[in-house]
């Protein structure tokens, strides 16, 4: 059984802005009624300042599809175009405090209407992925294109196939498309670590600087406080070694304090490779 929070019922139970403005700047649809989930948005924009002067919408789905579409038109109401373009759906997903993941889609389509409706109004290319006719479908029985997951992909770091039906419902139903999903998942983060720049290693004095600079300021005063100590021995290849005084010399936890304090900082500021070691006096 999902979990709903007060918001999310809220904004189901007493929905906002629901209707349809007569002669709009600004009009979206997105969503398939014979799929699922639908919304229509559309919006009364001040051509002089771009303010979005009213947001009203018509959903087809479920409690969170209405939810999500009622606290979009509140979170756009009074903005400019401009503000409205940085709306994510994670924005949306916090206003109603969460929603449950597999309901995120109802969040993705909110954005992706708000994204069309203010491509219209700007005259810009709808993007891509809010058109049917584009891209292979992958997903028969939600009408998902290749194009479409590869985006959510791309744009929520998605990992797993529970997690692409999670924001488009793709794969949810009679599983078909699981391989296809899976071989896209593969695709856009092979290309990713193509892309990704390759960073130079340091070389063996710049790291020594960098783990000497961490001690100062990070693990070294916690110590302290502890009427501990630390001190940097040696460096050879990734592994460090240090000499433990003060309190942390000979303490109990000392193996606790190598793994989970020292160790650990430095493989999150410096290198996750490295491994510290104790020098005992």
């Amino acid at each position: 059984m999902w979990e709903y929070t007060d918001k999310v019922k809220k904004h189901f139970l007493d929905p906002k802005n629901v209707g349809e403005i007569e002669n709009p700047d600004a009009s979206a649809d997105v969503g398939n009624i014979s799929c699922g989930d639908a919304l229509h948005l559309t919006l009364k924009i001040d051509k002089k300042t771009n303010i979005i002067l009213d947001a009203k919408f018509k959903t087809f789905g479920c409690g969170s599809a209405i939810a999500s579409s009622s606290v979009l038109t509140e979170l756009i109401i009074g903005k400019t175009v401009e503000e409205a373009k940085k709306i994510t759906n994670q924005d949306i997903v916090n206003q109603l405090g969460s929603l449950p993941k597999e309901k995120i889609h109802c969040s993705v389509m909110g954005q992706e209407a708000l994204e069309k409706a203010l491509a219209q109004y700007l005259n810009e290319d709808i993007p891509e992925e809010h058109t049917h006719d584009t891209g292979q479908i992958i997903c028969k029985c939600f009408g998902i294109t290749d194009s479409k997951i590869a985006r959510l992909v791309t744009d929520h770091d998605l990992h797993t196939v529970a997690q692409v039906t999670n924001y488009c419902k793709a794969g949810g139903a009679c599983t078909q498309c699981v391989s296809q999903i899976e071989d896209i998942i593969h695709q856009v983060h092979a290309e990713q670590q193509h892309n990704k720049p390759h960073k130079k290693p340091m070389t063996n004095v710049q790291k020594i600087m960098k783990i000497q600079q961490v001690i100062e300021t990070e693990i070294r005063p916690k110590l302290e406080s502890d009427g501990g100590d630390i001190e940097l021995v040696d460096l050879i290849g990734n592994e460090v070694f240090v000499s433990l005084r003060g309190n942390c010399s000979g303490c109990r936890l000392a193996e606790f304090t190598l793994k989970d304090v020292v160790e650990q900082k430095l493989k999150e500021m410096v290198d996750k490779d490295i491994f510290v070691k104790e020098i005992k006096p």
